[in-house]
């Protein structure tokens, strides 16, 4: 028997509607701020008590309202910001769907307090429970509004079983208001947790007074100014971004706004990075401020109900214009060096080829034989990956001897090595003498490919092992052994001390307990994080920047657990560094150990930041690609 199909009630579809737009506190905060920057506020304070379902409260020196229009602001669907659907092609403020204060207020206590800027009638004060209207009454209060909400997702508790800790709750407050604080430097917004101040811009004009309440000196001396009017769909591209050395490992700090509106799209993410092209390693992210300004009707703001999501009318020239402005500014500030490896944006990170027949050749370095896989890790870990693309590219070039480009080349031992290289290593002539493996399958090896790649044969067809991968996989199983599960500390000589931005800051004390388990000792002063040990594995290759990824990781998602993950990942940093490079020859000793220690892993087939190790190709694969099941040939394979 079907089920009667009614119509829901007017409650229940308030509660639905409200999931949408009010999925956290710090989508309270979004769009509060949001009305208080339209309504041309000068000044915006925000306040968080506990992880926000508490209070939060948003007051600004905006128009205000009057006793009707403060009436109707609470109802569904009512906004001043467009009148038909026709504006919807051309919405140029940061809230237009009329839903905002309603389904705040359907889900919370909240006091809604405001008085128009132009007249001389006192202020009004409506109070709403439920979505419902308890009481209207005179206030007060300067010209402005102030919108108190308590008891957040009281009338809805399940949501309230999915939120986070209080810290990262909080955090997710921090981000909206400061990506808002950013993108309008001519307004002082300031943000509160608990009554201690997180920050407070000047908010006035200037842009990178901004960065430096939010982001701190380091970072916002560093930040480089982007200016353009490119061609294409993009009237304007303006902000500021980053050194290439100023990073993060994560893309949070990477703000992108489209008229004013910060949004999270791919596009303008991946055009920002892409401008930077070889110096950032592939795991390391600018700071960004970028505002992109593109005719209303070229963009739809109008995708989801939380408007963090566009769509462009002409989206590859959208991409292209970021790039093209962003690494403009990047070559006139000389940060741009096109023949750079992919994350060697510093002299001490290029890489060095070693010797052959005692002759060392050098790339952008003076180091000697060995050098690179006896270094420890340094600032800026470069990924598996990293460069050695472009630097197997540019070897037949830059390592021949008599100047041509030919790919087989003499090595000096009268053997060819390049890409035509497939010499069979010495005493691995016989099958017999491949050793048993446990995880690994049985292999014969023929030799190096590119000097990167070992070439073995196995019983059911060919195998490729990338050798950097490989040591990198080995390396990074015994550094996690030795930091085991309650690592021992090692007092640094001198505290290494990383300021933090706003966001770091609020969070680390929430992060404190899980550092000191894993092995860190450090307190915050101020913004700066002081750190006098840690673990004991990382000893003599600590660098500041290495912890400074761990608490900036830790904070963005507090917790015991998170800790751990962050210091995981500098380990994987750690292990990539000293590994074995491409463009490396290797004994058949060398290739016989390393195959010994990775069989020996328990997790052989990918490097620690997941990039492959081993690639097989069987009997069945080798056959297809040479088409040996043609009409007639005598090893046609089976249908």
């Amino acid at each position: 028997m079907s089920e009667e199909i009614r119509e829901l009630d007017a409650t229940t579809v308030e509660r639905i509607a409200a999931g949408e737009v009010v999925e956290r506190p710090a989508s309270v905060v979004k769009e509060l701020v949001e009305n208080s920057l339209d309504a041309d506020a000068s000044r915006i304070e925000v306040e968080v008590d506990g992880d926000g379902t508490e209070r939060v409260a948003v007051r600004d020196d905006g128009v205000g309202m009057t006793r009707p229009d403060a009436r109707v602001a609470v109802q569904q669907h009512t906004t001043s910001k467009i009148r038909d659907a026709d504006d919807l092609a051309s919405v140029a403020t940061l809230g237009f769907r009329g839903e905002a204060l309603h389904t705040i207020a359907a889900v919370s206590k909240t006091t809604v307090t405001t008085r128009a800027r132009e007249g001389d009638g006192p202020a009004t004060e409506l109070r709403i429970e439920g979505g419902e209207v308890e009481s209207v009454g005179a206030a007060g209060r300067a010209p402005g509004t102030t919108v108190e909400v308590r008891d957040l997702f009281y009338n809805t508790p399940a949501r309230r079983e999915f939120l986070s800790a209080a810290s990262t709750e909080f955090g997710h407050v921090n981000r909206a208001v400061s990506r808002y604080a950013l993108a309008n430097p001519d307004v002082a917004v300031s943000l509160s947790h608990d009554g201690a101040e997180t920050f407070a811009t000047p908010g006035d004009g200037d842009l990178r007074g901004a960065m430096l309440a939010v982001y701190g000196r380091e970072v916002a001396e560093s930040m480089i100014r982007v200016d353009a009017t490119p061609d294409g769909p993009l009237t304007r591209v303006s902000g500021y971004v980053s050194h290439p050395e100023t990073t993060r490992s994560t893309r949070e700090y990477l703000a992108t706004y489209v008229n004013g509106r910060y949004v999270s799209d791919s596009v303008l993410r991946e055009a920002l990075v892409e401008a930077y092209g070889t110096q950032l390693a592939a795991d390391r992210f600018p700071f960004a401020v970028l505002d992109v300004e593109i005719p209303p009707e070229a963009v739809d703001a109008n995708v989801h109900p939380r408007k963090m999501a566009v769509r462009f009318e002409d989206e590859a020239g959208v991409r292209e214009g970021v790039t093209e402005a962003v690494r403009d500014a990047l070559l006139e500030a000389g940060l741009v060096r096109s023949r750079a490896p992919r994350g060697a944006s510093k002299p001490r990170d290029a890489t060095i080829t070693p010797e052959r027949d005692g002759v060392a050749s050098e790339r952008g370095g003076s180091e000697t034989k060995g050098a690179e896989r006896s270094r420890g890790a340094s600032s800026g870990a470069t990924p598996a990956s990293s460069g050695e693309s472009s630097r197997r590219r540019g070897r037949s070039r830059s390592d021949s001897t008599d100047g041509s480009a030919g790919v087989g080349r003499r090595d000096g031992t009268g053997g060819v090595s390049g890409a035509s290289r497939n010499a069979r290593l010495p005493g691995t002539g016989h099958a017999d003498e491949s050793p048993e493996r446990e995880r690994l399958p049985e292999m014969r090896v023929l030799g190096q490919l590119h000097d990167t790649y070992v070439v073995a044969e196995t019983p059911t067809g060919l195998v490729l092992v990338d050798q950097h991968a490989a040591d990198e996989r080995v390396r990074y199983e015994a550094l996690r052994e030795e930091l085991g599960e309650s690592p021992a500390s090692q007092a640094l000589v001198a505290p290494a001390e990383l300021e933090v931005t706003a966001a770091e800051a609020a969070a680390f004390e929430a992060s404190l307990a899980g550092l000191r388990e894993a092995g860190f000792d450090a307190e915050l002063d101020g913004r700066t994080v002081v750190v006098s040990a840690v673990p004991a594995v990382f000893g003599h290759v600590l660098d500041a920047e290495l912890v400074r990824d761990v608490l900036a990781s830790a904070a963005s998602a507090v917790g015991d657990d998170d800790v751990r993950s962050a210091a995981d990942a500098v380990l994987a940093d750690m292990a990539c560094k000293p590994a074995i490079t491409g463009n490396t020859s290797l004994t058949e000793g060398d290739v016989t150990a390393l195959l010994e220690r990775l069989d020996a892993c328990e997790e052989p087939w990918a490097c620690p930041h997941g990039r492959p190790v081993v690639v097989e190709l069987d009997e069945a694969e080798l056959d297809a690609r040479f088409e040996r099941d043609y009409p007639g040939h005598q090893d046609r394979a089976p249908e």
